[in-house]
């Protein structure tokens, strides 16, 4: 198969950030995003960034910005659909995505989930992570955590995806379970490579972890 195309999940609203574009917050003298794309890029065939807005205001990057074409504020899964299609005018089999948020993301993101989804007609696959001991004690039974805005995702679905988010669908594993989607485990060391900057205590932390 080819080699996936990659898209930057940025379209989120950063509430708890105080509003604004979160992947341009400093992290080690570079932004979030600049991260993400270092890790990203070298791994996949090509990459895009999804945000909504003006785009002129990521020119520094020097990528396709893409915005959703749902209208409101649909969630991940329209960020999904702006990649495939972006994706299809490039005759791609399917896409990887990344949150724009999360800096620490493992370097072999892109082979894992193709491992993953190794036979499958059509990739498709969020990653996981396995839930800590306080996790399992606070929050019910599933032993893994679900990372929505990480994953791979056929082109050949992208219309049945459009249809489901003018049905009104939003929450990404609906969508990922109706049509059979794997799950790529990745390990937990000292840190979830999977943390993401929510906060401005959240940004502190991440310092802390590079350093």
């Amino acid at each position: 198969m080819k080699q996936p195309l990659g898209v930057i999940l940025a379209g989120g609203l950063a509430t708890r950030m105080g509003g604004g574009d979160k992947g341009k917050l400093k992290l080690a003298g570079k932004s979030l995003l600049r991260h993400v794309i270092d890790r990203l890029e070298p791994q996949v065939a090509g990459l895009a960034l999804n945000a909504n807005g003006d785009p002129t205001r990521f020119s520094d990057l020097n990528l396709p910005v893409i915005a959703d074409s749902i209208e409101g504020f649909a969630g991940p899964l329209a960020g999904v659909l702006a990649g495939l299609d972006w994706a299809a005018d490039q005759g791609a089999d399917c896409i990887v995505t990344a949150a724009a948020d999360t800096p620490f993301f493992p370097c072999d993101l892109v082979p894992q989930l193709l491992l993953a989804t190794e036979g499958m007609e059509a990739r498709l696959a969020l990653v996981t992570t396995p839930r800590s001991g306080e996790e399992l004690k606070s929050g019910g039974n599933k032993k893994i955590n679900r990372h929505p805005t990480f994953g791979i995702w056929p082109v050949a679905l992208r219309d049945d995806l459009r249809a489901a988010l003018h049905d009104g669908l939003r929450k990404v594993v609906l969508w990922t379970d109706k049509h059979d989607g794997r799950e790529a485990l990745f390990p937990v060391g000292d840190i979830d490579p999977f943390f993401n900057v929510n906060t401005p205590a959240d940004l502190e932390y991440a310092e802390a972890l590079i350093r």
